[in-house]
Formats: C-alpha cells, structure tokens, sequence
C-alpha cells in the first residue's frame, strides 16, 4: 500500500469542508507500520519543480541539527596540562633591539673579553650612545667593532749568500757563496678599529670609519757579513722595529639604486685592494680613492680606483706615512659579472695604469743598500708608463673549480737599463688553477706563463713583471720559491732574482721599495697539489713545482755567461693548518719547503759546499680576537 503523504500547512490554507474531505481514512490500530501515513515535519513538503527549495546562504532550517561529530578520546599518558592563562604577564617583555634579543631571554651575558659569543666591541650590536655621549653619533644603528690579532713567525732557512767584497765572516774560506743558513723570527701586532653606521646585515653601510695600526719586532741572523748591512763593520744580526699605518679610511655609502641594496659607494684613505681574485698584479693597502657598487642583484660590480703609492718600512714591509709617498700612481678599473661566460663562473675585465716618475729619486733603504735606482744595467734612473689589460675568471665548471688569469703590459719605460734608450714594454702573463674535490680531499694543478726578455738591446722589453704581487698559488708562502728572496750575485747588487712573497723572477732591488723592471728573464711553472681536510680542525696540504725560466738572455748579459740553462728545479712543500677551536680565532700553521737545484739554478748558484739543496721551514701562530 502507497504511504500517504501529510501537509499541515496545506492542509490549514485550505476550507475546513475541503479539509474534511481530504481527510485521510482512519487507520486501525495495531496496523503495520507502512501502512500508517507519514507526517513531514513543516517545510520539508515536495514542491512543485519550479520551486527554489534551496536555503539562504548563511541560514539552516529550522529545527535542523548537524550530526555530532564521533566522540574525541585521548590516550596521552604523563601530558602535562597547558598552563592556565593567568600564567602569563598581561604586559609586554621589553626588548631593546633584535640585536639584544638573546640576551634579553637570558641566553647569553655579554662578555667583553668574549670573542665567541655577542658582543658590542665586535660589532654584534649596537651602540649605546647615552653610554658613550663624547662620539659623535645620533640614533640606534651605529657599531663598533675592535680587531687585535698577533702574527708570530719562526722560520729557519738556506739560500745562496754570497761574500762580501771587503770582508767575511770567515776569513779563512774563499768563494763567491758563504754558508747560507740563516733564521728570521718576526711579531707583528694589528690592532683594527671600525665605526659603522647602518643596518649592515642587509644592506650596505651608511657611512664607515676604521684604522688599523701594526707594530712589527724582527730579528734576523745570517752567517755573512754586509748582506743585513752596508756597513761590513756590523754585525751578521739585527733587531728592528717599526709601527705602520695598514688602514685609515672613510667608507661613505652615495646612493641605492635599486630595493634589492644594489648601490654606489666612495672610500677615502689607506685601504686594501686586490687587482684580481688571486693577488698576481696588485695586492696592497695603499693610499688612495675608490668608487665601487654593483647592480643586477650584485651579480654586476665595479671598481674605480687611483692610488698613490707610500714608501715602505725596509725591513717590516709596513706603510711608512712620515715619509714623502713615492712618485708612482696606480689607476685601476675593473669589471665583474657573474655567470659569465658560462653558469657559475665570475669573470672580470681590468685596466690598469702605473705612472711612474722617479728617474731622479735617488732611495737608499733603512739598511743603506741603494733600491732606487736598482745597482743593475747602466745604474741611472728610470721612468715608465705601462698599461696592463686583464682578464681573470674564478668559479667552476661542473664538478672542477676553475681559477685563471691573463695579462698584457703594454707601455714604455723611458730608460733602458742596457741602453740608457726609450724602450717599448710588451710583456704578457698567464695563471691557472684547476682543483676537484673529492669528499674531504682537494687535488689541484698549476701553471703559469710570465714571458721573458729574449733581447736586451733590441728596444723592446718583453719580461712581465707585476706592481706589487702577493699570489695565493701554488702553496703560496708555504713553497720555498714564493717565500724566500734569492739574491742575484755576481749579476747585481742588492738585486733578487724573484721576491719575498712572489713568484717572478723580476730582478728588482725589491718589491716594496723598488720598481718594476721588464728585462727580465720571466718565469714558468707547472706544478701539482693536494689539500687533505683530516678533520674540521686540521687540514694538511703538499705541493710540487717545477720552475723555469723563460728566458735568461739577460741573465747571460748581465753575468757575462755565455749559456746559462732555463732549469730552476723542483719545489716541494707540505703544510699542515691547525684550528683548535675550528674557527679563525687560533690557527697554527707549520711547512717545510725544500729546493732541489736544476740547471739553471746550479749554474747561477754554485757554492764549495757542491750541489746541495735548500731549505725552509716556516712555523706561524695567529691569534685574533
């Protein structure tokens, strides 16, 4: 039987007789209960199709109750019920500055003496001014930072010592070479200090102050009389000291040119700067202006510079700022980019100018050695004009890290040191580095290309030879030729064959104090080498080089030889880097390079002793806070 469906409000709109009539029958008790009618709670009734039964958004039929949802249980042994709200302070935790925040929350307590944790005097946060009311600063983003850091050095060493002419520490032993051991102890303490305003850790700052001050003992002992010296009267010791000023600058920030921080900066005073990623050209801190930025997000930046060149502290190598800055000026400009040529590498294009004009600067060093002009050639002054045109690219190309760099000295010196003539300078350099790492171990392979003067009197001068170098390659100060100066007797006075701290054979009375010279007999390498990290405190490395000469046809002129050999020999070296703490704080470094002769070398070096090696071993502790 077909259940019949009730309407009560239908059934109320319609006349009482109609109501009667469409009554439905009685239903018998005790009826089965589909057979009973079945009353649809009010406006749940079937509407017709064109009805809109649907309800109003953010309303619900009347009497309608959702479902519960099924009951949440909780098997939570030992939780611990959240504290009740009357646990917690009603009013703010004072908070400084999010520099202080650590600290704040007890943390951290600042120390002074700390190094390792926050701490103002390292420039973690900011400034205090009502602390500090003599400094001149306004507002809460002003830093200071303070740096001391000690460099020790012991280092035991051979290289050819030749007698001097008057008279030698040995009366009884005649030959052009003496003994040759010798050992070098140095100190040096920097002290830095920095003001900074701005919010650096994002942007660049808004104005900069700093000055570095470094004092250097030395005490030096060799077996020879009149190589410390000028004097033959003095002794085969000295002990020196000297206080340089290696920074003193202004740091302002013109402009931003974009909301990622991208901006133009200018630096005033004494301040470092390194011609190219690995220091081959120019790597000194000088007195000079700089305007540098970057665009594109930083992967464009930019470097406009003009130094004028301070003398030199002879024996510490520290700027010397009592004394009258050389006649010599630097002009760089130099382009970056990243991705360039390929993903992952960073190129850069240089130009660099050097003028020099100091054919009648007559320099005798704190030693009394003549450096300029240098005691080689004709003995007169020079003066020149070079332009070096560079390209140098750092990064990697898939898993191998690629450094490489290239250069051309272009220019004139205006006196020949054979001819006493003007001379074109055409001179040309190239370095690369290739390393792979594998896990914790670095293999690397070296080489380098620095063209020598195959000429000396044919008007052009074709020996490369850097402004002032300081390479980090191919072991840097741990190989036993990049380290140690050789003395070219017999050729000159006072004159190396290459340069403490630098890799061309150049003939230059010194790096620091004297000038560049471009009849020389160049300089090539190729060498091998591995950097072991043992463990995040101890890294070990070795090194092996092969060195030549590229050509020595002025060697031969200048040492009136007939042939001379392009051999150097092998250089071998090995390293080893502790950090205790595995940061920068305290590193121990301790090598050994040794010098195994080639022909060349043997040649130009020969000693009664016969065709002995050379060594060096440099022991080195630096400490920084």
């Amino acid at each position: 039987m077909t259940p019949i469906i009730l309407s009560l409000p239908l059934l109320l709109a319609q006349p009482m007789a109609d109501a009667e009539e469409s009554a439905p029958a009685p239903v018998e008790a005790g009826a089965p209960e589909d057979q009973r009618p079945i009353l649809q709670p009010p406006g749940t009734e079937t509407a017709p199709d064109d009805v809109d039964v649907e309800s109003i958004e953010g309303r619900r039929r009347p009497g309608f109750n959702a479902p519960l949802p099924e009951r949440a249980t909780q098997d939570n042994m030992g939780a611990v019920r959240a504290p009740p709200p009357e646990a917690f302070p009603t009013d703010q935790i004072s908070i400084p500055d999010r520099w202080r925040l650590i600290e704040t929350l007890g943390v951290v307590k600042e120390r002074w003496f700390d190094p390792y944790h926050q701490n103002t005097y390292k420039g973690d946060r900011p400034i205090n001014p009502d602390k500090v009311p003599w400094l001149p600063i306004t507002g809460d983003d002003w830093f200071f930072s303070a740096n001391l850091i000690s460099d020790t050095v012991l280092e035991p060493r051979t290289f050819p010592i030749p007698v001097g002419v008057q008279t030698t520490a040995r009366p009884h032993s005649l030959d052009v070479f003496g003994k040759d051991a010798s050992f070098v102890f140095s100190q040096t303490v920097i002290a830095n200090v920095g003001l900074t305003k701005g919010q650096t850790a994002f942007k660049p700052p808004v104005v900069e102050y700093r000055l570095a001050l470094a004092f250097n003992y030395n005490y030096v002992d060799v077996p020879e009389r009149r190589v410390l010296f000028v004097e033959p009267s003095k002794p085969t010791h000295r002990s020196d000291h000297f206080l340089g000023v290696q920074e003193a600058f202004i740091d302002y920030h013109l402009r931003n040119v974009s909301d990622r921080y991208d901006f133009d900066s200018i630096r005033v005073g004494i301040q470092p700067f390194q011609a190219d990623f690995r220091g081959f050209l120019f790597n000194d801190s000088q007195l000079g202006i700089r305007l540098f930025g970057n665009r594109d997000n930083n992967r464009f930046q930019y470097n406009l510079a003009a130094f004028w060149r301070l003398e030199k502290d002879t024996n510490s190598g520290l700027n010397a700022v009592l004394q009258t800055p050389r006649d010599d000026f630097v002009f760089f400009a130099n382009l970056y980019r990243q991705d360039f040529l390929i993903p992952s590498l960073t190129s850069q294009i240089t130009v660099v100018y050097n003028r020099n004009r100091e054919a009648g600067d007559i320099h005798v060093d704190d030693n009394g050695f003549p450096v300029r002009p240098a005691l080689l050639g004709n003995l007169r002054g020079r003066e020149y004009d070079v332009v070096y045109l560079g390209y140098n690219a750092d990064g990697h190309v898939g898993r191998v890290n690629v450094t490489a760099s290239a250069y051309a000295a272009l220019g004139e010196d205006r006196n020949s040191i054979f001819t006493g003539e003007k001379a074109d300078i055409r001179a040309f350099f190239g370095a690369a580095e290739l390393s792979y790492d594998k896990d914790w171990m670095r293999f690397r392979l070296s080489a380098l290309y620095a063209s020598g003067d195959h000429d000396p009197y044919d008007g052009k001068e074709t020996g490369f030879d850097a402004i002032f170098e300081n390479p980090i390659f191919a072991g840097a100060d741990t190989s036993y030729w990049i380290r140690q100066t050789i003395p070219f007797a017999g050729g000159g006075r006072v004159i190396g064959v290459n340069g403490r701290n630098g890799i061309l054979n150049s003939l230059r009375s010194s790096k620091e104090q004297g000038q560049s010279n471009f009849n020389n007999p160049g300089t090539m390498l190729l060498g091998a080498g591995a950097d072991f990290d043992l463990t995040p405190e101890l890294r070990v490395s070795a090194n092996a080089n092969h060195l030549w000469f590229e050509n020595t046809a002025t060697l031969q002129t200048l040492r009136n030889e007939g042939s001379i050999p392009k051999d150097i020999g092998w250089d071998l070296s090995a390293a080893a880097i502790w950090r205790p703490k595995a940061t920068q704080n305290i590193v121990f470094r301790l090598s050994a390079a040794a010098l195994v002769p080639g022909g060349g070398f043997r040649d130009l070096f020969d000693n009664y002793e016969g065709h002995r090696n050379y060594y060096s071993v440099l022991a080195n502790v630096i400490v920084s806070y």
